[in-house]
This record gives structure tokens, C-alpha cells and sequence, in this order.
């Protein structure tokens, strides 16, 4: 009976290879009257074999640690491998593989897919603590913790411009310590142009106003070239804006040397700052000087006319003066470009003029507007309009004689031609412009 039951052990008890590579279950195992049962009741019979082909039958000792793990639901690493679905997942994966018994066979039992079970809730329960935890969702899918990356406290690119900006002042504070900077004759500081005033001006040119700059191939790359504009806006923005495009858009990276009027050279803290910016005189001399020298040069022909004229008589360029400007051309042989500037006569609309206080301040002009003075400083800020400056086809003077400086009617001419062609440029581009604050 002994050897019947052996026989019935090592028959109907072993694994077929060839159901197991079918993927069907293993015939069941006849009841052992060897095995006493567990606390009363008999093992659970063994629902799926391991996956794994060519294995030996589990001995009875592997199938009763098996069905004691079973009973007090103890999960291992070997019954968690020994299901197919469970290598799949993440905690399986890093696990170690199949464990097998001390007779070398594999540690496959009764309570293999219970403890499988067992095993992978408590895997589920990590991945779905861990997801909450990486702020991956309700799944907790450990793949997800990728998808989303946590957020770089210090960006590298702004760490960078903050690094360069600080050598930069750095930088120079050293020059101006060792003096290791150049001031020319008219009292230009390139240096303190380029690193002080022009961080300061390209915050409003680039996110305030919103320059839109056109025709910057018309400006040359080297040699003397003088540049006509119109003047609006109550106080000459206009001026620094078109320095800044010049400076930051053209491809030399030219500084514009600025005809100013007296008034700014009167101003006691105003003087000193407008020289070292490149402000200059606007007179004959200065101006011709200049243009022989190579140098760029801005000249603003309306004067106070333009910048300090009403709401009312906006775009309507004012007379061009004299006409010296012209003959300055006229004597260096550069080119004349005329420039055109939409946006600035919106800053301030001047809506009055108060002569009595502006005679007894020495003003050519004192401005109302919406907001000055009656919101006092804060009547100040401009109002932040689209602007558009477009700098016209060069007009050349070089073919024309030494002596036409001399001549009045061809000066005329030649300001009134100068002076139509910004008009007309005028109002293409107020055509072109959808409204005044976008």
C-alpha cells in the first residue's frame, strides 16, 4: 500500500512538462493518508504549477512549509516570482529570481498564488504610497515618478545672467577705479553709456513701450552719417529710444551722438549726466565735427516746437528750422537718413500750457496733461504706447560740391525734401498701426 501510495506520489503528483509549456492546469493531487492536516484542515490543492518547464515534483516537506506560509500569509520572494504577473511589476522586478528547496527542487506549493496575492496587495499598497508620495496620481505607477520631475529651485539659465550681470558690475567698478575708461573731447563716456544708462532705458524700450524697429540696414556700419527725426512727446524720450535701437539692433552696435539744445546743458544735475551720455551742443561747429570724426549724430530739426506742441497737432511735423543741419551734411559729405517715430506723441498727451509758471521757470513750455500735475510724481509715467521708429533710405550729399553748403536755395531744398518724407512716412505708419497701445 506503501508502494501504491508512492506510485500514486510520483504519478498523478508530478508535473507534466508538457501541460506546463500548454499553460494548463496540473491534474489533481490525490488526498496523502501520510500527511496529518493542518490544525484540523487539510491543504489546499495546488492551483497552478510554476511557469517554468522541466522542473522536478515539490516534495512534501517544500508542500507543507508551503501551506503553513499559506495559513499565516507570509509573503516571499519566491512565491512572488513564481506567478507570471507578479515578475511583471515594479517590487518583483528588483527582487532575487525563483528560490529553491533544500533538496534542490523548486519552493512551489499550495499557497503559492495566495501568497502571490498577499504579495502583490502589499506591493500595490507601496507603489500607490509611494505615487502619493512623488505626486504621481492615484495609481502610484513607479514609471510615472519620470514623467513628472521636481521642479529645480535655482533655473540655470537665470543663475547665468545673474552671474554674468554681476561680473559685469564688477567689472566696471574696477574700470572706474583704475580709471581704465576713455572720455572723449565732448565729454562722451562710452562706458558708463553702455553699462549703466543702457541697462536701465532697456527694460522701457523692450517691455514698456515695445519699440518696433525698421530700416536699421539704412544705417551705416562705419563713417560719419547724420540722422533727422521728428520730436514729439513732451519730454524727448523719443531721443533715447532711437539711441537704444541703434545701440542694441544694428549689427555695429553704434552709439548716437545727440544734438541737444542749450536748455539741457543749463540744467545744473542734467548737464553733466547729458554729456557723459553723448549729448552735445547743437550748433554748426560741435555737429560738423562730429560727422568729420566718423560718428554717428542725431539731430531733431523741430526743436521744442515739436516735443512741446498740443495733443491736438499730433503728427504734424513743425518747421525744420534754418536748415543747418543740411549744411553740416552738406560740408562733411555724409549721408542724411531720415528717421520716423510713431508712438512717442501718446506718452504725454499735452492737453494745456501753463506759459505764466513755465516764463518764471525759465521753461519754453510747462505741460498739462491728463495725469500731471494733478496725480503729482505719479504724473510722471508715461503711458505705455506702441511705438514703431523706421529709418528711412540715406540721402547722399557726397556728389554735391564744397560750395553748395553756402547755398540757400539748395539747403531749402533739401530740408523741405527731408522734412516730406518723414511726414509721408508719418502717416503710412499710423495707417499701419492697429491702435495707440497695441
Amino acid at each position: 500500500m506503501a508502494a501504491d501510495g508512492a506510485a500514486a506520489r510520483g504519478g498523478a503528483g508530478s508535473l507534466d512538462p508538457a501541460a506546463t509549456d500548454a499553460g494548463e492546469p496540473a491534474p489533481g493531487r490525490p488526498v496523502d493518508p501520510d500527511v496529518r492536516p493542518l490544525n484540523g484542515v487539510r491543504p489546499p490543492r495546488a492551483k497552478r504549477p510554476t511557469s517554468r518547464p522541466g522542473l522536478a515534483a515539490a516534495s512534501d516537506r517544500t508542500a507543507a512549509s508551503d501551506r503553513t506560509a499559506a495559513s499565516d500569509r507570509t509573503v516571499s520572494p519566491a512565491r512572488t516570482a513564481s506567478r507570471p504577473d507578479a515578475a511583471s511589476r515594479p517590487d518583483a522586478a528588483s527582487g532575487p529570481g525563483p528560490q529553491t528547496g533544500p533538496d534542490g527542487d523548486a519552493g512551489t506549493g499550495a499557497g503559492t498564488e495566495d501568497g502571490a496575492g498577499a504579495g502583490t496587495r502589499h506591493a500595490d499598497g507601496r507603489a500607490r504610497r509611494a505615487g502619493r508620495a512623488a505626486g504621481t496620481g492615484r495609481g502610484g505607477d513607479a514609471g510615472a515618478a519620470h514623467d513628472t520631475p521636481a521642479a529645480d529651485p535655482a533655473d540655470p539659465a537665470e543663475a547665468g545672467d545673474l552671474e554674468t550681470a554681476l561680473a559685469g558690475m564688477l567689472a566696471f567698478l574696477r574700470r572706474r577705479i583704475t580709471g581704465d575708461y576713455v572720455i572723449d573731447e565732448h565729454g562722451f563716456d562710452p562706458d558708463l553709456t553702455e553699462h549703466v544708462l543702457a541697462p536701465l532705458l532697456r527694460p522701457v524700450y523692450r517691455d514698456y513701450f515695445r519699440v518696433e524697429t525698421r530700416g536699421l540696414e539704412n544705417v551705416p556700419d562705419v563713417g560719419g552719417a547724420l540722422v533727422v527725426a521728428n520730436h514729439s512727446g513732451t519730454l524727448p524720450m523719443d531721443a533715447l529710444m532711437m539711441a537704444m535701437a541703434i545701440l542694441d539692433h544694428h549689427p555695429a552696435h553704434r552709439n548716437l551722438r545727440m544734438l541737444a539744445a542749450d536748455l539741457v546743458f543749463a540744467v545744473p544735475f542734467l548737464a553733466p549726466l547729458a554729456r557723459k551720455i553723448g549729448n552735445t551742443l547743437a550748433c554748426q561747429a560741435d555737429a560738423e565735427r562730429l560727422l568729420t570724426a566718423g560718428h554717428l549724430v542725431g539731430v531733431w530739426p523741430e526743436g521744442f516746437k515739436g516735443v512741446g506742441k498740443p495733443f491736438s497737432e499730433r503728427y504734424t511735423l513743425q518747421r525744420f528750422g534754418r536748415g543747418g543741419f543740411v549744411s553740416a551734411a552738406l560740408r562733411t559729405g555724409v549721408p542724411i537718413i531720415p528717421c520716423t517715430v510713431v508712438g512717442a506723441e501718446e506718452i504725454y498727451p499735452m492737453i494745456g500750457n501753463a506759459k505764466s509758471f513755465a516764463r518764471l521757470l525759465g521753461l519754453p513750455y510747462l505741460p498739462i496733461t491728463p495725469t500731471f500735475p494733478w496725480l503729482g510724481p505719479l504724473g510722471l509715467i508715461p503711458l505705455p504706447s506702441k511705438w514703431i521708429i523706421e529709418f528711412g533710405e540715406p540721402v547722399p550729399t557726397d556728389s554735391y560740391p564744397a560750395e553748395a553748403a553756402d547755398d540757400p536755395m539748395l539747403v531749402f531744398e533739401l530740408t523741405d525734401r527731408i522734412r516730406e518724407t518723414i511726414q509721408h512716412t508719418l502717416y503710412n505708419l499710423l495707417m499701419q498701426r492697429r491702435s495707440v497701445f497695441f
